[in-house]
C-alpha cells in the first residue's frame, strides 16, 4: 500500500512539473494563429432550444472519428427527461429495463434501471472520457443515480477505437459535465420543480442551481463552475401476481386417467410505495495560459432510496388444489375456477411487510493537464480517484392466514379475483391471523479506484497521414463487499411447536390495507388485507426480538396446555433467535467469514494513426489502432457453513447427516492480456453523404459481483416436531474469481445522409461474435460429516459457460419542417428503430429433454442454463437476457420562438429477465421423466424463464420562455398512457401472465431563471 501511494504521489508531481515547465515556455510561446482561433469558434455551439440541442447533437455525430449518438441539454441543466436512464433510452439502440435489481423481476422501477446497448449488457461508463462507476457489484454507473440537472450533454459510442478505455462490448456512455470556459463569461441559472404522482398523490420538490465565471488576468485565463442539484421522488406501483402452473392429474373431480391440467395455486397483489432523494454536486477550476491549459474537477453524487411493500403470497402445497367450475384452454392450462383444497383445509397466504433501503455515493476527482509544445507534438495527462460506497437493510416481516377459497379469472387482460362478502370480511378480522415469519438482510460494499492515463500527440506534415496518438493508463481498483445474506426465521407456523401465535393474543401492531386506488380503480378492488405495521420491518433488530418472543410464548403456552412437560422445544430453532449484524468496518466483516475483497490492477498502452486520402474521388479518412491491455485480478473470501441444525437429528423420518460448521478463507490470482485491434473508416460521397467501416475487437471484464470470492453453503431440513420429510444440501456461490472477460469480434457499417443542420437519416448495420459469455452453473461441492463420509452439496456458481452472436440494424431520422409557412415551421419528428437477433451456444450443451436433478443432488446442470418447468422439462434456446428482437422511439417536436413542446413514445419488444429466480422456482417439481427411477415423485428442482412483455410509453413536455428569454416554465408528464408492464412466465403450455405492473401518470412543473 505504501509503495501505490508513492507511486501516486509521484505522479501527481510530474503532473504539476508538467504544469510549471509548460507554463515557463509559455510566456515566450506565439499566439495561436488567427486561423486556428477562427476554428476554435466555429466549433463552439451555444445551446438554446430544443431545435439548437439537436443540431449541436447532429453535429457530433457527423464530425466524429466514431459512431457515436448523442444528447445534448437545450438549455442549463436541461436535459429532457427526468433521469439519465429515461434521457438514453430515447438513443437508437439503447433500450433500459424497469425491474430494480438484476435477477429480481418482481419489484418495478419507475424511472428505468439498466441499460443495454445494442441488446447488451456489457456498457462501459465515463464521465468526461473517464472511468467512473457506482459501488453496486458492476463496474459502471447506475445512472439513475445520477442528476440529470448536472448533465451538459450525454455521448453513446458503439464501437471501440484503440484510445478509449477497453471495457465496452455493448457500448460506452459518457457523460458530460460543462466546463467554465464552455461559457463566455458569468452566467447563473436557477431551477424549481414541483413533481406529482397521480396513482398515490404525493408531491416532491427539486432545486438545481449553475453559477459560471471566467477571468482574464496576468497569470491566464481563470474560470470557476458550480453547479449542484437536488431532487426528491415519490411513486407507486401496484401488481397483480399469478404463481406459476402445475401439472395435475386430479385437479378436477373426474379427471380423466393419464391427462395433465396445470392450475396455478394461487394468484395476489400487492403495492409498493417508493421514495428517493438525489444530490448533485459539481465543481470545475479551468486554467488557460497560451499553449498550456488545465482543469481541476469534482463530482460527487449521493442517492437514497426507500421502498415500502405489502403484499400478499400464497403459500398453499400445489398438489392439494382442486378446481370447481373450472374452463381450461386447449394446452390444458387454467382459464377461470375457484380454488379450494381437497383436503377441507384453508388455503395458505403470507401477508409480507417489507422496506428496503439503500445509501449510495460516488466521488469523483479529477486533474487533467494538457501541453501544446509545438506545432507537431502536444501531450496530456490526467489523474483521476473515484470512491463509490453503498448500503443497505431489507427487512420482512409477515402474519399469515388461510383462505375458505380463492375465485380467479385469467380470461382477460387483466386477471382478476373475486371475493364475496364473507371472504372479505374474514380477510379483515384479525384474529383470523397469526405471526408468520421475518426475514432481513443487510449489504455494504465499498470501492476505490486510483487512476493516471498519459497521451501523446504527433501531428505529421504529410498528405495522408495526420496524427499518431499514443499513451499508457494505469489503473488500481479495490472492491470490498460484506453482506449477511438473507436469514429467513419461523415467528410460528403450523408445523412448528405449539402452532400459529395468533393476533387475538399476541396483537402486535399491524395494519389493515385497504388497497385504495388499486391500479387507479381501473380493476376491482382487492379485499383489505391485515398486514404488520411497516415499523416493525424497520425497527430490525429489536423489534425480531420481540417477534420470536412470541412465537417462543405461544410454543410454551400451548405445549404447557396440552400437558406436555418437556418445553425444550421451545428453546430450539426457530424460537431461538439472534441477529447477525454487519460492524462498522468492513475489513472485520470480511475476517469473519461475511464478506470478500478483490482488488484490480490494470496496464494498458496503445498506439492509434489517423489518416485521410483527401485527393481520392471519394475522400476516405479514419484511424487504426491497438490496444494491450494486462489485468491482474486478486480475490480474497471465505466458503462457510454453519453447521448443521442439532435439534433435528433425533427426529424421525429421513435421516440428516450430522456436519460440522465449516469456515475457509481461501485467495485467488487471476492474470490476463489482451490485444485489442480497431480500424474505424469513414467515406465522404459528398458533404451531405457519407459512410462508415468499423471493426474491432473488444472485452467486458466480469462484473465485481461475479468476482466474489464467497460460497454459501445450506443444509435446509423440512420437519414436523417429530419427523423430518426431506433433507436438501446446497449453496450458492456469489461468484467465481477465476472469471475470464467476455470477448468480442464486432463489425459496423452505416450510411449518413445530413440534408439539413437539424436533419437527417442514418442506417447503421452490425455484428458481434460473443465467446465466454458468464452463465450460472450448478457443480459439486463435498463437506466430510463427523464420521468422515463426504456430504454432496450442489452449489451455482457463475462460469465462462456459452458463445453467442448478434446481427442488427438501427434506422434514426430527425428533421424540422422549416419550409412549411409561418408557425407551422416550428413541427419536427425525430424517430429511430432498432432491430437484433441473438443466438448463444452452451460450451458443455445439455441435450436431454428433462431436468435430471432432484431437490438434494447436484446433477441438475440444465436449471440454470436452460430453465426447467414445473414437469421437470427443459426449454433451451433461450436469447441473451436484457435483449429486445425490436425496439423503436417516436417523437413530434415543436420549437418556434418561445415556445418549445414534446411528444415522445418510447417502445420495445419482449425480452428475456432472468431464469431460476425468487417467485418462479422451486424444488417440488412433478418428475415426468419416464425414464427416472423417481416417475411421480413431486421433487425436481425446477426455475422458469421470466420475460418483460412489449411495453410502450408516451411521455410529453411543454416550456414557454419570458423576461426576454431568461425565465422558463414548464410541464412535463411520463406515462400520458398509464401503460401497464405485462410479466411473463414461460412454460411449456405457453407464455402464461406471470403478473401486471401498474404506476400511472406522473407530473412535473418546471420554473427556471437564468441570469
Amino acid at each position: 500500500m505504501r509503495t501505490h501511494q508513492r507511486t501516486i504521489i509521484s505522479l501527481a508531481a510530474a503532473q504539476a512539473a508538467l504544469l510549471c515547465s509548460g507554463l515557463a515556455m509559455a510566456q515566450t510561446a506565439p499566439a495561436p494563429a488567427n486561423g486556428d482561433a477562427k476554428a476554435q469558434q466555429l466549433e463552439t455551439v451555444v445551446v438554446s432550444g430544443r431545435r439548437a440541442a439537436l443540431q449541436s447533437a447532429q453535429k457530433i455525430k457527423q464530425n466524429s472519428d466514431e459512431i457515436v449518438d448523442s444528447i445534448v441539454a437545450d438549455d442549463i441543466g436541461k436535459l429532457p427527461d427526468r433521469s439519465v436512464t429515461e434521457v438514453l433510452q430515447r438513443v437508437v439502440g439503447v433500450t433500459i429495463d424497469r425491474t430494480m435489481a438484476k435477477g429480481d423481476p418482481e419489484h418495478y422501477s419507475v424511472e428505468g434501471s439498466g441499460v443495454n446497448i445494442r441488446g447488451l449488457s456489457y456498457v462501459r461508463s465515463e464521465m468526461n472520457g473517464r472511468d467512473t462507476f457506482s459501488a453496486n457489484g458492476g463496474r459502471a454507473l447506475n445512472f439513475e443515480d445520477v442528476p440529470p440537472e448536472l448533465m451538459a450533454g450525454i455521448d453513446v459510442y458503439k464501437n471501440p477505437s484503440a484510445e478509449q478505455i477497453e471495457g465496452a462490448i455493448g457500448g460506452l456512455v459518457n457523460l458530460r459535465t460543462a466546463l467554465p470556459f464552455d461559457y463566455p463569461g458569468f452566467k447563473g441559472s436557477v431551477t424549481v420543480q414541483e413533481g406529482y404522482t397521480k396513482l398515490n398523490g404525493k408531491k416532491k420538490p427539486s432545486a438545481s442551481g449553475l453559477l459560471v465565471n471566467s477571468w482574464n488576468t496576468d497569470l491566464g485565463k481563470i474560470g470557476l463552475l458550480v453547479n449542484a442539484a437536488t431532487s426528491k421522488s415519490a411513486t407507486r406501483s401496484d401488481f397483480f401476481q399469478v404463481e406459476p402452473y402445475y401439472p395435475r392429474t386430479d385437479a378436477v373431480a373426474g379427471q380423466a386417467a393419464g391427462t395433465y391440467l396445470w392450475v396455478p395455486k394461487g394468484a395476489q397483489w400487492r403495492t409498493l410505495e417508493f421514495e428517493r432523494k438525489r444530490d448533485g454536486l459539481y465543481g470545475a477550476v479551468q486554467w488557460k495560459k497560451d499553449d498550456i491549459d488545465s482543469s481541476l474537477t469534482y463530482f460527487r453524487s449521493k442517492y437514497r432510496m426507500q421502498w415500502d411493500e405489502q403484499a400478499i403470497f400464497a403459500q398453499t402445497d400445489p398438489y392439494k388444489i382442486q378446481v370447481t367450475n373450472g374452463k381450461f384452454n386447449d394446452q390444458g392450462a387454467l382459464v377461470s375456477g375457484t380454488l379450494t383444497n381437497n383436503d377441507g383445509s384453508l388455503l395458505n397466504f403470507n401477508d409480507d411487510t417489507r422496506t428496503a433501503t439503500r445509501d449510495s455515493t460516488t466521488e469523483d476527482f479529477a486533474w487533467r493537464v494538457n501541453w501544446k509544445a509545438n506545432d507537431r507534438w502536444s501531450f496530456s495527462s490526467d489523474l483521476q480517484y473515484v470512491k463509490a460506497s453503498t448500503r443497505s437493510l431489507d427487512s420482512t416481516v409477515a402474519t399469515g392466514i388461510g383462505m375458505q377459497k380463492e375465485v380467479i379469472d385469467l380470461s382477460g387482460s387483466t386477471p382478476s379475483l373475486t371475493f364475496d362478502a364473507a371472504d372479505r370480511a374474514f380477510l379483515a378480522d384479525r384474529k383470523n391471523y397469526y405471526w408468520s415469519f421475518a426475514m432481513d438482510h443487510q449489504d455494504r460494499s465499498e470501492g476505490t479506484q486510483k487512476s493516471w492515463k498519459g497521451d501523446a500527440r504527433f501531428r505529421f506534415e504529410h498528405p495522408v497521414l495526420q496524427d499518431l496518438r499514443f499513451g499508457v493508463r494505469l489503473t488500481d481498483r479495490q472492491a470490498q463487499t460484506a453482506t449477511t445474506g438473507y436469514n429467513w426465521q419461523a415467528i410460528s407456523q403450523s408445523w412448528t411447536a405449539g402452532g400459529e401465535a395468533f393476533l387475538d393474543k399476541y396483537p402486535g401492531g399491524t395494519t389493515l390495507n385497504t388497497f385504495s386506488n388499486f391500479f387507479n380503480g381501473t380493476v376491482p378492488v382487492p379485499p383489505s388485507v391485515v398486514f404488520p405495521d411497516v415499523s416493525l420491518a424497520k425497527g430490525f433488530p429489536g423489534s425480531y426480538s420481540v417477534l420470536h418472543k412470541y412465537g417462543q410464548d405461544n410454543c410454551v403456552a400451548n405445549l404447557t396446555a396440552a400437558g406436555t412437560t418437556d418445553l425444550s422445544a421451545c428453546s430450539q430453532w426457530p424460537f431461538a433467535w439472534s441477529p447477525t449484524m454487519l460492524s462498522d468496518n468492513i475489513a472485520d466483516d470480511i475476517q469473519k467469514g461475511n464478506g470478500n475483497r478483490q482488488s484490480e490492477k490494470t496496464q494498458a498502452a496503445f498506439a492509434q494513426l489517423r489518416f485521410g486520402f483527401d485527393d481520392l474521388a471519394l475522400p476516405v479518412d479514419g484511424n487504426v489502432g491497438l490496444r494491450v491491455v494486462r489485468t491482474q485480478n486478486n480475490a480474497l473470501g471465505f466458503t462457510s457453513f454453519k453447521g448443521t441444525d442439532q435439534a433435528k437429528l433425533g427426529l424421525g423420518g429421513v435421516p440428516v447427516a450430522n456436519i460440522p460448521a465449516y469456515a475457509k478463507l481461501d485467495s485467488f490470482k487471476n492474470t490476463y492480456t489482451d490485444v485489442l485491434p480497431s480500424l474505424n473508416l469513414k467515406m465522404q460521397a459528398s458533404r451531405e453523404l457519407q459512410f462508415r467501416f468499423a471493426a474491432a475487437k473488444a472485452i467486458a471484464r466480469p462484473d465485481f459481483d461475479k468476482l466474489q470470492a464467497y460460497t454459501q453453503l445450506n443444509q435446509d431440513i423440512s420437519a414436523t416436531a417429530t419427523t423430518v420429510s426431506s433433507v436438501s444440501q446446497s449453496g450458492t456461490a456469489s461468484g467465481n474469481p477465476m472469471l475470464k472477460p467476455t470477448r468480442s469480434t464486432q463489425q459496423d457499417i452505416t450510411a449518413e445522409w445530413y440534408f439539413s443542420r437539424a436533419g437527417s437519416i442514418t442506417v447503421a448495420g452490425f455484428h458481434k461474435d460473443l465467446k465466454d459469455v458468464i452463465i450460472n452453473q450448478t457443480t459439486g461441492f463435498q463437506l466430510p460429516d463427523v464420521n468422515g463420509k463426504p456430504q454432496n452439496f450442489s452449489v451455482t456458481s457463475p462460469v465462462n459457460g456459452a458463445k453467442g452472436n448478434l446481427t442488427g440494424v438501427e434506422l434514426a431520422f430527425q428533421t424540422y419542417f422549416d419550409k412549411l409557412p409561418g408557425w407551422l415551421s416550428g413541427f419536427g419528428v425525430q424517430g429511430n428503430y432498432t432491430y437484433v437477433d441473438s443466438k448463444t451456444s452452451l460450451y458443455n450443451p445439455v441435450n436431454s429433454p428433462y431436468c435430471t436433478g432432484t431437490a438434494n443432488v447436484a446433477t441438475n446442470f440444465g436449471l440454470n442454463l436452460n430453465g426447467c418447468d414445473t414437469d421437470g422439462r427443459q426449454f433451451g434456446n433461450l436469447p441473451l437476457q436484457g435483449l429486445s428482437r425490436k425496439a423503436y422511439n417516436l417523437a413530434v417536436m415543436y420549437d418556434k420562438g418561445p415556445l418549445s413542446a414534446r411528444l415522445a413514445y418510447s417502445w420495445r419488444s419482449r425480452y428475456l429477465q432472468a431464469v431460476n429466480v425468487n417467485g418462479t422456482q422451486g424444488t417440488d417439481g412433478l418428475v415426468t421423466d419416464p425414464s427416472s427411477p423417481n416417475l411421480g415423485q413431486k421433487n425436481v428442482a425446477w426455475g422458469l424463464p421470466v420475460w418483460a412483455e412489449s411495453y410502450g410509453q408516451l411521455d410529453a413536455g411543454v416550456s414557454y420562455k419570458l423576461v426576454n428569454d431568461q425565465m422558463s416554465i414548464g410541464l412535463e408528464a411520463q406515462n400520458l398512457n398509464s401503460a401497464r408492464q405485462r410479466q411473463l412466465m414461460q412454460q411449456h403450455i405457453g407464455y402464461m401472465t406471470r403478473g401486471l405492473f401498474y404506476t400511472g401518470p406522473r407530473y412535473v412543473v418546471t420554473a427556471s431563471y437564468t441570469f
